[in-house]
């Protein structure tokens, strides 16, 4: 078994997963390896994933990317969060937001008083100590402020971005920092006899390329990592029944909102998510209950404005490969796995996966110590992801349509009907280690979705000489300054970031 560093990096397939792939390494390696990337330009990419999560403005930084020439490149927005529409029930919606709820006033944590108000009914929601979701309702935006005394640093915020325009982006920072774009169609990979590395992949056109690390972000397809290697899929379809969307891009005609909209469907859900140019619509839905053709008769009776183009129609299935390291090939992106985009995680994964690598990055020998290490990280990843999405569809009070009946009566994993419970009776929040999805996430779609406790936490109620209404009331009344305050969220985009396709 060869020895010594990496001499050469062979990266399947390109897209967003490619890309974000190809400048990482080009970024942390500086022309100590080579590193090609292979794509098609017949094959194409998926190119809906366009709403983000916080951590990815760490993934832009590490890359020395300036925020506002990379929201001008991929005529970017800011978004504060997901509202979900009609989710509980139909006229009903909450929000999920990115930061925290209120402000911490005592050693018992905000939003343990704020369930005791909501218990004893002084309070309807937590929306309404949400500095996000002040700001997201009214249309406004402006960067969180550093001081952490201010109510303003008490949110976050991701973006929504055209997913191939940051491709693109990606393509042109990796290149100029000495990765070699190949196209071609790849058809085939030959292994080592003895280890069963993968040794090449072959071109249509005969041409081959040789690696000693073979990144395989071939999509849904998995050519190395499913069809060479032989690695497995664990199938999650029965928790995650959605398993197919249609998506089309359209004219906007309200303002531009500075969040992403979730609407619940009749076998699924909605999303909305709105760039400088264009609107990004698309229905995720499970086809035991409703055929692609009324999905996308649905999806465009429900646009805001004239379709640019004709719906495109995808198919998944939700899970994740066996193994995500497997001899020298790693998989990143849809090889890796599937978590449909309810909670925007998909350029999450690309990059966690990405970050990881470089965390564990290997010599020519490829460490099984390091590839199980990787994978166990990830595995456990994906799974607590996995329990978040399942929530959003085990919580609801919707009946009337047999897919949510399904849903709301189906079994659910152990470890998130052990957290469900500790919550239900006793308002408290069970936390994984390396949680992605922190407590305010969970505390959104618990009381959101009607998940209500029994009971308060007990300290909530024995700390009579804390004066509760009183520091709510002042919480209440610095968002409201605060966002009075704010710029209009297009005016901001205007004045920091515009892009020459609006």
């Amino acid at each position: 078994m060869k020895s010594g560093p990496v001499q050469k990096v062979v990266i399947a397939g390109g897209g967003s997963a490619g890309w974000m792939t190809a400048a990482a390494l080009a970024n942390a390696t500086q022309g100590s390896c080579e590193i090609t990337l292979v794509e098609s330009e017949e094959i194409g990419t998926i190119g809906v994933g366009e709403a983000t999560i916080p951590p990815v403005k760490y993934f832009n930084a590490r890359l020395g990317i300036d925020e506002a020439t990379f929201l001008r490149e991929t005529s970017g927005t800011f978004k504060l969060g997901i509202e979900f529409i009609n989710w509980t029930r139909d006229g009903h919606a909450y929000f999920h937001p990115f930061g925290q709820y209120g402000a911490e006033f005592d050693e018992v944590p905000f939003y343990q008083y704020l369930i005791r108000e909501l218990i004893a009914g002084r309070e309807s929601s937590v929306d309404g100590y949400s500095m996000a979701w002040a700001a997201a309702k009214a249309g406004r935006f402006e960067h969180p402020a550093r001081d952490r005394r201010l109510i303003q640093s008490t949110f976050d915020y991701a973006y929504h971005f055209d997913a191939t325009l940051y491709a693109r982006f990606l393509r042109r920072y990796a290149e100029q920092r000495g990765v070699t774009r190949v196209e071609g169609r790849m058809v085939d990979a030959m292994q080592d006899g003895e280890t069963g590395f993968v040794r090449s992949v072959t071109l249509e056109d005969g041409r081959a390329f040789n690696g000693d690390l073979f990144i395989d972000c071939t999509g849904f397809f998995g050519l190395l990592i499913e069809k060479t290697m032989k690695t497995g899929f664990e199938d999650w379809s029965h928790w995650l029944p959605c398993n197919r969307a249609v998506a089309v891009a359209c004219k906007a005609d309200e303002p531009l909102l500075p969040y992403t909209k979730s609407t619940a469907k009749t076998a699924g859900w909605q999303w909305r998510i709105p760039l400088q140019h264009r609107v990004g619509n698309g229905y995720v839905f499970c086809d035991d209950y409703l055929s692609p053709q009324d999905a996308e008769s649905e999806l465009l009776a429900s646009l805001e404005g004239e379709p640019f183009a004709e719906p495109r129609h995808l198919r998944f299935q939700t899970g994740r490969r066996k193994k995500f390291w497997n001899g020298n090939v790693v998989a990143i992106g849809l090889s890796a796995g599937f978590m449909e985009p309810l909670e925007s995680t998909s350029l999450h994964l690309i990059q966690y996966g990405i970050m990881r690598l470089l965390a564990m990055f290997p010599g020519r020998d490829m460490s099984p110590l390091l590839a199980e290490e990787y994978n166990a990280l990830t595995a456990a990843e994906y799974e607590r992801i996995r329990d978040f999405l399942i929530l959003h569809y085990k919580a609801t009070e919707r009946r009337s349509d047999g897919f949510w009946r399904h849903c709301s009566e189906m079994d659910v994993p152990e470890r998130l009907a052990y957290k469900i419970d500790h919550f239900r009776s006793h308002g408290m929040i069970v936390s994984d280690e390396r949680e992605l999805f922190t407590n305010p996430s969970w505390i959104a779609v618990y009381l959101g979705q009607g998940v209500v406790p029994e009971r308060a936490p007990a300290l909530s109620g024995m700390r009579a000489a804390v004066p509760v209404a009183e520091r709510l009331g002042q919480v209440r009344s610095a968002m409201k300054e605060a966002v009075a305050a704010m710029p209009d969220h297009r005016a901001f985009i205007e004045r920091y970031c515009k892009s020459a396709l609006q």
